[in-house]
This record gives structure tokens, sequence and C-alpha cells, in this order.
């Protein structure tokens, strides 16, 4: 084992504040960035169900079945 001791283990050596502050600004981006995705996804789904069902009211309005367009953007294949 490098460290003699625990106590040793934490103090780094005397590098204990930059060590400890890197881990933990490391962990805290980490956390912020699995909540940011998480947050984004639930947007995105929300957002979806919205459309979807504004489609489909659409499609009612207009005695039809509405289509869903599971495509975005300028994708046009079929010129």
């Amino acid at each position: 084992m490098a460290f003699e001791s625990l106590n040793e283990f934490f103090a780094m050596g005397g590098h204990a504040p930059y060590v400890w502050a890197a881990w933990g600004v490391t962990a805290g981006l980490l956390i912020v960035i699995v909540l940011h995705a998480r947050a984004e996804r639930r947007l995105l789904l929300r957002n979806l169900q919205r459309r979807v069902r504004r489609e489909e009211r659409l499609g009612a309005e207009r005695g039809d079945m509405a289509e869903v367009s599971h495509q975005v953007g300028g994708n046009y294949h079929d010129s």
C-alpha cells in the first residue's frame, strides 16, 4: 500500500486540498450531467406527447386519422 495509515491517505502527502477538491468537482459535474440528461429526456418526452395529442386532435377535427411524422428535419428522399 502506498500510504502507511488512513490519515496519510486522506492527507495525500500534503496535496489533500487539491486532490479532494478535484475529486469533489469531478463528482459534482458527473451528478449535474446525469440530472441534466434526465431533465432533457423528460422535456423531450413531454413535447412528443404534446405533439402527438395535438396531431390526433387536429386529425379528429378534420375527420380523418392524423398522420404522426416520425421524421424530423429536411430529410426528403422521395423527391
